[in-house]
């Protein structure tokens, strides 16, 4: 299995999150309200897996690699996607202080978060696409067996270090258990 299939594998994850999210921000726009632990564990997902996994496999690992074989951070596919994972950056961060403000009781900050949310969701999908038709295959023909085996070296250090043992997994069964309520019952709950 190649490096970029792990990344791959992690969008399969990034994605049903997406669709969770796009769900609850469909409630609260509503105003039937969501679940102040989902919407917390939701946001976890999102900076611990998403962000500081996946995104940090891409711009710790994968990049500098690309940058190596000839292909820039600074401009072109990688500048793109750098530029991608800041504005997710800047609208998790809107989403958990409109979450704040949920959990204050403020009037308008489950629509602040619902739009948050949709803007998210839909910059996501958009750049996983672009990963998967544009950056990935150029990094599969420019990367080396040996270095796309150091890849692979580099994507479980962070794992292990930044994640943390299990974490993975655990990430796994919350989506499971997201999905359950917001999903399939998206109907009756």
């Amino acid at each position: 299995m190649k490096p970029t299939d792990e990344l791959k594998k992690e969008h399969r994850a990034i994605e049903i999150m997406l669709t969770i999210l796009t769900e609850v921000a469909r409630r609260l726009e509503a105003g039937r309200g969501a679940d102040l632990k989902d919407l917390n564990d939701i946001l976890e997902f999102l900076k611990v897996f998403a962000d500081r996994c996946h995104h940090a496999k891409e711009e710790e690992v994968l990049f500098p690699a690309m940058d190596k074989a000839g292909l820039p951070r600074e401009q072109g596919p990688i500048a793109v996607m750098l530029a991608e994972h800041q504005a997710g950056r800047e609208l998790i961060k809107e989403m958990n202080e409109s979450l704040e403000g949920i959990a204050r009781g403020e009037d308008r900050a489950g629509l602040n978060f619902a739009g948050q949310a949709r803007a998210y969701a839909e910059l996501l999908r958009l750049h996983i696409d672009k990963e998967h038709g544009i950056l990935y295959p150029m990094a599969d023909g420019r990367l080396s067996r040996k270095t796309q085996e150091n890849l692979k070296e580099g994507f479980e250090l962070i794992e292990l270090e930044v994640v943390g043992p299990g974490r993975h997994q655990e990430f796994h069964r919350l989506l499971d258990r997201l999905e359950e309520r917001y999903l399939v019952h998206a109907e009756s709950g």
